[in-house]
């Protein structure tokens, strides 16, 4: 399930970029993990995952999270804009907490059905 504008943000990358991601996705949907997605510190655990793939001399990263027993949520896809640290931006981690906790209000609703 796509979370905000998660899945517009994510056609907008590059189409290899795209294809390593969608590859990633289909192996959470199945259970598995990509060789590339590690959990995003933060979070606690393994619950909420990024893969990162560079292209071109830029870097697109897409979270998702697997704690929630019905589905894989895609919560955020994004290009890193900064070059001056590994770590993810404030602004972005803030994006992934409030996806993060609309997921769960849609995997509460989608149990109540």
């Amino acid at each position: 399930m796509w979370v905000g504008s998660s899945l517009e943000d994510l056609r907008s990358f590059p189409e290899a970029v795209r294809q390593v991601m969608g590859y990633a996705l289909y192996l959470a949907q199945a259970g598995d993990k990509h060789p590339s997605a590690k959990p995003l510190h933060g979070f606690g655990g393994a619950g909420v995952v990024e893969v990162a793939e560079d292209h071109r001399g830029d870097t697109y990263r897409c979270v998702y999270t697997v704690k929630l027993a019905g589905a894989v949520y895609v919560l955020h896809a994004f290009q890193k804009r900064s070059k001056h640290a590994a770590a993810t931006p404030k602004e972005e981690l803030d994006l992934v907490r409030q996806r993060l906790r609309r997921a769960e209000q849609l995997e509460t609703s989608r149990e109540a059905r």
